[in-house]
């Protein structure tokens, strides 16, 4: 059998949800103003690189990637659009990128709906249109996992997977916490020491080359001085704009996660519940703990996280069509003229053990 119809729902499961994405990213960009942060990049990377890499020694040193990266892009027409289209072509990837994880760890129809559920989320929106680097280190992270789960299934190199994590931590340092994510990923799976051995080879690389912007951006702490340590409340705010802002979207989706991430004894590899039940819980909590001692914690930080919900939901909503779908296949199949409908005095089973119309 051809399998053109399966490969064209899978490039679908990706292309629809970026297209959505850009879609929303793109509606109403041209504000006409900048908030405060924006007008920061609007300013810093309009400078020459040496200015850049001058104020970069003093201030904003974890933003500098991205101030860099802005530089050739304002370049071209300095004004708002330019400014926000790399987070819009950010949270395009990113969608792109939910759809073809949910693709890869479960089905197609699964990487659909999470890559749309992602693209509709209002908080992902929010981040699509602002000019600083969030919804970048999204698509990183994304990216990342995707790399992730194909060298842990495949048995690929690990380099890439290292070389991406590297520039998006770089892109914002906090985005390092996906490693911990990704720890967790492996015990689930109860992955083999050759992957473990794969995996911390490249995440002692990436924690290497971290290191220097770690230390030059801990002596610039007192931009974030106005951070306080995160509550109870910090964190049911954190669950609404990942899951849902009102209670008839976010008890459904929270029932969904749950759904999902429900799974049997004894299963091994990398699963969907296995990534993404990790990925939106392990950042926003291990922040909010470090948090507790030292308030470094903001939404935005974990705005990576989130794509984990839409998976989970997504994954949730399969099981329960294909419950409907069984139970609706057997009710059809016991009416009478059902085709699986066995004849008087036939044991139910029968024809199934037979390999009747049954099986």
């Amino acid at each position: 059998m051809s399998r053109s119809p399966e490969r064209r729902r899978e490039r679908l499961a990706v292309l629809v949800p970026a297209a959505v994405m850009a879609a929303i990213g793109l509606w109403g960009l041209d504000r006409g103003g900048m908030w405060r942060d924006e007008a920061v990049t609007f300013q810093v990377a309009r400078r020459s690189v040496p200015q850049i890499w001058h104020l970069l020694h003093s201030v904003d040193a974890v933003h500098g990637l991205y101030y860099l990266l802005m530089h050739p892009v304002l370049a071209v027409r300095p004004d708002e659009v330019l400014l926000r289209l790399p987070s819009v072509c950010g949270a395009a990837v990113a969608a792109g990128l939910v759809g073809a994880l949910g693709t890869r760890l479960c089905r197609p129809r699964v990487g659909l709906w999470a890559g749309l559920l992602y693209a509709v989320t209002p908080m992902v929106g929010h981040y699509a249109q602002e000019g600083r680097s969030y919804a970048m280190v999204a698509a990183g992270v994304m990216g990342a996992t995707l790399l992730l789960v194909r060298a842990v299934r495949d048995g690929g190199r690990w380099w890439p997977y290292g070389v991406l994590v590297a520039v998006t931590c770089v892109l914002h340092e906090f985005a390092v916490l996906v490693l911990l994510a990704h720890a967790c990923t492996l015990a689930l799976a109860r992955a083999p020491g050759k992957v473990w051995r794969g995996w911390a080879g490249a995440a002692g690389a990436v924690v290497v080359v971290l290191l220097p912007l770690v230390l030059v951006s801990h002596a610039q702490a007192r931009q974030v001085a106005w951070l306080t340590a995160p509550d109870a409340e910090t964190a049911g705010q954190l669950v609404e704009q990942f899951a849902g802002p009102s209670p008839g979207v976010l008890w459904p989706c929270l029932a969904l996660v749950a759904t999902a991430v429900w799974t049997p004894r004894g299963r091994r590899g990398v699963s969907l519940s296995a990534v993404a039940l990790p990925l939106v819980l392990v950042p926003p909590a291990v922040l909010m703990e470090v948090s507790q001692i030292h308030p470094l914690y903001d939404d935005r930080y974990v705005l990576y996280a989130l794509a984990g919900a839409p998976l989970l939901a997504a994954a949730g909503l399969d099981r329960v069509a294909g419950a409907l779908g069984r139970v609706a296949g057997t009710s059809a199949r016991l009416r009478p003229g059902g085709r699986g409908r066995p004849a008087p005095g036939t044991p139910l089973g029968a024809g199934t053990a037979a390999g009747g119309p049954g099986a």
